[in-house]
């Protein structure tokens, strides 16, 4: 099971490629995954029916909290396997002529379509709430693709995001109670939920959540709005998702769950009551449309209201019979949307108005569709028939047992039936009989040409196993039994006990169910002609508003809400902005802190003598930063908070924080500088709407807020907080002796992992914000040089010049070489042969070093974040002793390499250790002695922190390229055009220096 379920998503990767390559014939091969998945669980079959045999696989996903990928193949599972995937097969197979080769999109909607029916199937078999909630919400996103397949269609979009929503919102309240329910049963088996049979005011509230995801996937009201919108999907769409899979997924919650909650409170009230509304509904609306799909769509939200009331009713009789009419629905349904598709594919109409004279010509179509509709309206001898008759059997003994809601239930299911008839009726009226104009003469034929066999072979073979599965409904019988017994016997005529569920049957003799099943048939056909001589469909609905409508209110209310909350909020000022995420920071802060005890709280002034010095330090440089003019002194000062921290962590036996804490302290200030160079020296005047005490004192509650949180946080705790375990865990699980280091790479991977992936989005933001096209852009204009030129480009590393672009060649190797390369293309007044030197002389030490903090780090201070400091400043050091055409020749290479790579290694490691059977960035270690060296040690986590060495210096690298380089760029090119278009003698007017 498990294998199948993979072999559904890998064919659904591969469907688009096939499909590019076959066309529409891609199909064929798309069928044979659902095909085999049906075989298999037939094969499965006497398994499946032994219950202590029922085949069960199960895989470890989330062992730490015993989650498992487990697939259990019980008799329900097993029916609705069939379902899934013997429908889905016919349907694909229909895809194949009701699309043409050369359809926009097909490739996306195969796979798609394939992918749905995989969920499908893990859905009905998985034995992990948890991992059903995950297939649930995966059905819900590929419907969505599937509903909005004719994309450029705003029926089509708006239908697809209305049944997103809702089954997705239904899906979010069920996720709460699956949580509730696993919680309180301390399991996520459903089996072993089934066999708990838990209770209690917990229970119960999960219980109403799980129904409210049933309800809104199943379309139930207030619910059931989605599904006749979702008609503007293609048709094999409606015919898998709206009468086999889809829709059946809430009807499978309830039938899975009813065996032990269908006499919990809330259970019967919410089923039986919403199930019989939205029969009723359903049926009262179908008779309004004139669309044959529309037709069926409220016929099956009618008939799902149906579904819900008897398999929800939680009796061992209405268990057998609703499983019943699950099998019968799948067959009949599916039947019709395929007949609908054939009609509106040949004849471009679905409007029973324009239709007249079809069935004559296409006598098998119109045979197969009578034999769909009669088992819809449950006669003789389809499995419709004998579902009805058994669901009927069902509640009326339960009724006359003394029950109220099998009363209730009965009362409903006669009216719903008696529609299902009348629309059943209407259905075939409208797609194949002859009409009469408006004057009363009879409307010619529609012109009707033959489908292909292999068209109308998926709704013939549905038919003909409509009509197998009634007389046979024996043998139907006894594979049902298995879940039938799972449920609480229901009642007898005297008030007791039934013994057993009772038999599916094509005849029972002369009983009461018969003659209720016959009269509702009858009156249901009184009813069509009715209507069809008043002309219902043409009389006004009798509420002034549908729930579809109350959607749409809802959706426009959200719309206005937000309009306002941003009209108040948004408002083009950045203090504005700033100031409303620091109130409700202090809002939310301080009620948490008002009801926690602060008085308990126990502190102590300080805990070294550096604090003494350093903690007054920072305070008072950041209050001078907030009344500074200038900006570079604001900046200056701000470094002096991080200095200060540099000397707290040094003081307090944090060596490693501290070197870290220093290089990120130079590295920020020369990245102000390299953004406030461009800017105005001083501040300008402060036209705030708000006034200096305002703001002062929101910043002020912002400062003690934050301070009372962490205080209070730290001292809070009612465990023991794992990080005093750390030092052994680095040694012992690391292998290593700085324990900063080991945990960045090791003990909390997982979270390095996260901050890298933020570098990295930190780093492109940057450079798309000042790059136009690529960070390379240098670099990519070589491809437009002579190819002698681009040869040359190869082996030597490209600079940039006051003139352009040149490379080194051996012309210019043999000029007298000086300290650096970009030094010669500087102004003398900009230059300083000093730092030259001076650089020239340390860059390499300093590379050199990087790389020793970054092997060393394991035991030492530093490590690959350090060390990508230190290199980056390196860089930082060439650029501004020689500018762009420096950093060009210092790292010839693009940014984004460098980070692409060391992503590439930081995921490598956390991957590789899968392969093995391991956990994700599991590490391992060698050790040995080498002649010459002495004693090696080798850790994978290595290498891991070799990918965050390389991001650092890519982020620095990028930074330079972007703040730095690109930008001296633009101001160059932008003093040569003020430089072109300034008359000869005339000033040139003053800016900014670069």
């Amino acid at each position: 099971m498990l294998t199948l379920l993979g072999a559904f998503l890998l064919s659904s990767v591969v469907m688009p490629v096939l499909v590019r390559w076959m066309g529409a014939r891609a199909f064929f091969i798309a069928a044979l995954i659902p095909a085999g998945a049906f075989v298999h669980a037939l094969m499965l079959t006497p398994q499946v029916l032994h219950a202590a045999s029922a085949p069960y696989e199960s895989v470890e996903w989330i062992p730490q909290l015993g989650l498992n990928m487990s697939m259990h193949m019980d008799v329900l599972g097993w029916v609705l396997t069939l379902i899934v995937t013997g429908v889905g097969a016919l349907v694909l197979l229909y895809c194949r002529w009701y699309f043409h080769d050369d359809s926009v999109g097909l490739g996306q909607f195969a796979a798609v379509l394939l992918g749905f029916a995989g969920a499908m199937y893990g859905l009905v078999l998985t034995d992990d709430l948890v991992m059903l909630v995950m297939f649930w919400e995966v059905t819900s996103i590929l419907s969505y693709l599937l509903i909005g397949y004719y994309r450029r269609r705003a029926a089509s979009r708006r239908a697809a995001l209305q049944a997103l929503l809702v089954t997705t919102l239904g899906g979010l309240v069920m996720f709460v109670g699956v949580v509730l329910l696993v919680v309180d049963a301390g399991t996520s088996s459903i089996r072993e939920i089934l066999a708990l049979a838990p209770t209690g005011p917990i229970v119960d509230a999960a219980i109403v959540m799980l129904l409210v995801g049933a309800i809104s996937k199943s379309a139930l009201f207030p619910f059931h709005f989605w599904l006749p919108g979702a008609m503007a999907a293609p048709t094999p769409v409606s015919a898998y998702l709206h009468a086999a899979a889809m829709v059946k997924a809430g009807i499978y919650l309830i039938a899975r769950f009813a065996p032990i909650f269908a006499f919990s409170g809330p259970w019967r009230p919410i089923l039986i009551s919403l199930g019989v509304f939205t029969m009723l509904l359903g049926g009262v609306q179908a008779l309004r449309e004139t669309d044959l799909k529309r037709i069926l769509a409220f016929g099956t939200v009618s008939q799902l209201g149906f579904f819900s009331v008897v398999i929800g009713y939680g009796t061992q009789a209405a268990a057998l019979a609703g499983l019943a009419l699950v099998i019968a629905h799948a067959l009949f349904k599916s039947a019709l949307f395929l007949i609908v598709g054939v009609i509106d594919r040949q004849l471009s109409t679905r409007d029973v108005t324009e239709l007249s004279g079809v069935g004559r010509q296409a006598p098998v179509l119109a045979v197969t569709a009578f034999i769909s509709v009669a088992s819809m309206a449950g006669i003789a001898p389809t499995i419709g028939f004998v579902a009805k008759e058994s669901a009927l059997t069902a509640l009326l003994d339960d009724a006359q047992g003394g029950s109220v809601w099998g009363l209730v239930a009965l009362i409903g299911i006669v009216l719903g039936s008696m529609l299902t008839a009348a629309y059943g009726a209407r259905f075939l009226w409208g797609a194949f009989f002859s009409k009469r104009d408006a004057q009363g003469e009879r409307m010619p034929d529609t012109a009707w040409p033959g489908p292909p066999l292999g068209f109308v072979a998926a709704p013939i073979v549905l038919a003909a196993l409509t009509l197998a599965a009634g007389i046979g409904a024996p043998a139907l019988d006894a594979a049902l039994q298995g879940y039938a017994v799972t449920a609480t016997p229901g009642l007898d005529h005297a008030g007791e006990a039934a013994e057993g569920p009772g038999h599916l049957a094509l005849w029972h003799g002369l009983e009461p169910a018969l003659g209720i099943s016959i009269v509702s048939i009858l009156l249901g056909i009184g009813v069509f002609l009715l209507t069809r001589r008043t002309g219902w469909e043409r009389r006004p609905r009798v509420l002034p508003f549908t729930a579809a409508d109350a959607y749409y209110a809802v959706v426009r209310a959200i719309d206005r809400l937000s309009v306002l909350s941003t009209t108040l909020t948004q408002r083009g000022s950045l203090p504005v902005y700033v100031g409303t995420i620091f109130v409700v920071f202090v809002a939310a802060e301080a009620t948490a802190l008002l009801a926690s005890d602060i008085d308990r709280i126990q502190l102590s002034a300080w805990h070294t003598p550096a604090q003494i010095a350093a903690a007054p330090l920072m305070a008072v440089a950041g209050i001078f930063a907030v009344r500074a003019q200038k900006r570079y002194t604001g900046v200056v000062l701000v470094s002096v908070t991080g200095l200060g921290m540099v000397a707290l962590f040094a003081t307090s036996g944090a060596p490693d924080l501290a070197l870290t804490q220093i290089l990120v302290e130079t590295v920020t200030m020369v990245t102000f500088a390299l953004v406030l160079r461009r800017l105005p020296s001083r501040m300008g005047e402060h036209n705030a709407s708000v006034g200096r005490i305002p703001r002062a004192l929101l910043g002020i509650g912002v400062g003690v807020t934050m301070a009372l949180v962490a205080i209070v946080a730290t001292q809070s705790r009612v465990a023991e907080p794992i990080s005093t375990l750390f030092p052994k865990l680095a040694y012992e699980l690391g292998h290593g002796k700085n324990v900063v280091n080991v945990a960045l790479v090791d003990l909390r991977g997982w979270d390095t992992m996260g901050e890298l992936s933020v570098l990295v989005l930190a780093a492109t933001g940057v450079a798309s914000l000042v790059f136009v096209t690529h960070r390379a852009d240098l670099l990519a204009a070589t491809k437009t040089l002579p190819k002698a030129t681009r040869r040359a480009t190869r082996s030597r590393p490209l600079v940039e010049t006051t003139d352009g672009i040149r490379f080194q060649t051996s012309e210019n190797r043999s000029s007298p070489r000086a300290w650096l390369v970009g030094g010669t293309n500087m102004k003398p007044e900009n230059r300083s042969i000093l730092l030259e030197v001076i650089v020239r002389i340390l860059f390499h030490t300093i590379i050199v070093v990087s790389i020793f903090l970054l092997f060393s780090g394991h035991n030492l201070p530093g490590g690959g974040f350090a060390g990508g400091l230190v290199a980056g400043m390196a860089l930082v050091m060439r650029y501004i002793a020689g500018g762009r055409w420096e950093l060009g020749a210092a790292a010839p290479t693009d940014a984004g390499r460098l980070l692409g790579t060391g992503l590439v290694l930081a995921v490598g490691s956390a991957v590789v250790p899968l392969f093995f059977g391991l956990a994700p960035l599991t590490s391992r270690f060698w050790e040995w002695e080498l002649p010459g060296f002495g004693h090696m040690e080798f850790v994978t986590s290595t290498i891991f922190d070799i990918g965050v060495y390389l991001v650092v210096i890519g982020l620095v690298l990028d930074v330079l390229r972007s703040l730095g380089a690109e930008v001296d760029r633009q101001a160059a090119a932008l003093r040569s055009a003020q430089d072109a278009s300034t008359p000869s003698g005339t000033d040139r007017p003053r800016g900014v220096s670069i």
